[in-house]
């Protein structure tokens, strides 16, 4: 921003003085408390306050580094480039009976929400989920089955979404032959919108990409998309490792280690529209790997042990879905993410992925998501 020299009020009052004193021959020379020229001057410096105020307020939606919120919408609008939105987020829930005689039908839309009603989801298609039927729209229980499995979104997207595991547990209406809810793991997938300070970052990147035919073009193609893509970018080489000059390929990846195909779709389509011509590519979704945790810690006095538990499974989960493709998870980094998830940590006694104590490698081609994690 512009560099101008400001005043406070008082500077201002005094400014006043002494040019009314200077100017009057030294005949208007009262600016004691109370006086009238005293409160006369005060008056006017106020006003230039304001004015001042509002010049400075003006001056800092003129640049892109000065301007918040709704200001900074308008001025990357005006390049085509817009905040990318939050994400709801996203999980797994076990609807549960006491009487499983008879099937019952759940459909889409049905709401879940956590034990105070801050925070509600609802029921959506996955064709991932056993019981999920799509001629019908429903996941379906049959009878005998005392509990099936079905995927649900946050309402409102953003980070609220996120919560523990076991804090949904009530229905947000009847469902027949249907008496429980809850979510055996934690929901990590929400993320806020974009923020100042990453809009003004993806738009210098923006402006790096205008020549295209880059990687830094395609990268900027990606992370455009939706919060929370990571990718590995691999020239000259086909997936399978054989050398291949003017080919390259792309490992995306949004957290969830399985990707949609209708993603994989979005990003080919995208790094499409910037890539070489004449150049070859394939986008594909990262290989899986599970990492399994176990690992003991001591509550600090006066903290319960399944709260701290519960904080300690949560920051895991969250540090492995932030991992980015191609990332290795670092064993001994996991010390530092217990600690900090909870004040009530006093001591790590054990901690183990995939059974051992070592860090858990990955190649380009994989990404790191999280399996069961026991916290005792």
């Amino acid at each position: 921003m512009t560099t101008l020299q400001t005043q406070t009020f008082d500077q201002l009052v005094e400014m006043e003085a002494t040019a009314i004193q200077a100017g009057s021959g030294g005949t208007l020379i009262d600016f004691s408390v109370g006086s009238i020229l005293l409160t006369f001057a005060q008056a006017v410096a106020m006003v230039a306050l304001w004015l001042q105020g509002l010049i400075l307020q003006l001056l800092t939606t003129t640049r892109a580094a000065t301007s918040q919120g709704g200001d900074l919408d308008s001025w990357m609008a005006d390049f085509g480039v817009t905040r990318l939105p939050a994400l709801a987020a996203a999980g797994t829930v076990a609807f549960s009976r006491f009487t499983p005689t008879q099937a019952a039908v759940i459909p889409l839309g049905v709401v879940v929400q956590t034990a105070d009603g801050t925070q509600q989801f609802l029921v959506i298609a996955d064709d991932n989920q056993a019981a999920y039927n799509d001629d019908d729209a429903a996941y379906l229980v049959a009878a005998g089955v005392a509990s099936v499995s079905a995927t649900v979104q946050a309402v409102t997207p953003g980070l609220a979404g996120n919560v523990a595991a076991g804090a949904i547990s009530a229905l947000g209406q009847s469902i027949s032959g249907v008496d429980g809810v809850s979510n055996p793991s934690a929901f990590v997938s929400g993320t806020a919108a974009e923020s100042d300070a990453a809009l003004r970052a993806r738009f210098v990147n923006y402006l790096a990409s205008l020549a295209k035919a880059t990687k830094a073009a395609v990268g900027n193609a990606i992370a455009s998309l939706q919060e929370g893509l990571t990718y590995t970018l691999i020239e000259d080489y086909t997936y399978a490792g054989a050398y291949q000059p003017g080919y390259f390929y792309v490992v995306v990846d949004d957290g969830s280690g399985s990707p949609p195909a209708t993603l994989l779709a979005l990003v080919s389509a995208a790094v499409d529209a910037v890539r070489a011509c004449g150049t070859q590519f394939a986008v594909f979704a990262p290989v899986p790997i599970t990492a399994t945790m176990a690992v003991t810690v001591t509550a600090t006095s006066g903290y319960t042990h399944p709260a701290v538990a519960a904080s300690v499974q949560t920051a895991i989960q969250a540090y492995i879905v932030a991992l980015p493709v191609g990332a290795s998870l670092s064993w001994s980094r996991l010390y530092q993410v217990i600690y900090a998830a909870s004040p009530g940590v006093a001591s790590v006694t054990t901690l183990t992925v995939n059974g051992g104590t070592s860090d858990l490698l990955v190649i380009p081609q994989q990404a790191v998501i999280a399996g069961p994690i026991t916290v005792s």
